[in-house]
């Protein structure tokens, strides 16, 4: 799909975030939170490791430790995820047969991210 896609489909993403009731969780600046949050996928989908080139390792747990984040900010943060990936194929180039195993790491990660009962 490439990092162009990918950079457009975090951008859109975070535009959905803005909108949610999870948007106290993000920085003000959520064009840059974007833009971090596509370099760490861009690695996770398979391109270069610019998240680690630029950020240092992405020690993602750690560095939402300030942050209380609860099952239900959880379900938030997917569902703003599911919206943006309904029709990803044609919007972002997302290749249909990975698609259900992003999700699955999608959900994989955000359980581990949650650390508030």
């Amino acid at each position: 799909m490439g990092e162009e896609n990918i950079f457009r489909m975090m951008s859109d993403f975070y535009i959905e975030l803005e909108k949610s009731e999870v948007r106290h969780l993000f920085p003000a600046d959520m064009e840059g939170a974007s833009k971090k949050s596509a370099a760490f996928f861009v690695t996770v989908l398979g391109g270069p490791p610019l998240y680690f080139e630029k950020y240092g390792p992405p020690r993602m747990r750690a560095r939402h430790l300030p942050f209380e984040i609860d099952e239900r900010a959880r379900q938030v943060w997917l569902g703003c995820f599911q919206r943006i990936l309904e029709g990803a194929d044609v919007k972002y180039q997302f290749p249909m047969q990975y698609l259900e195993s992003f999700k699955e790491f999608l959900d994989n990660f955000s359980a581990w991210m949650v650390n508030k009962a």
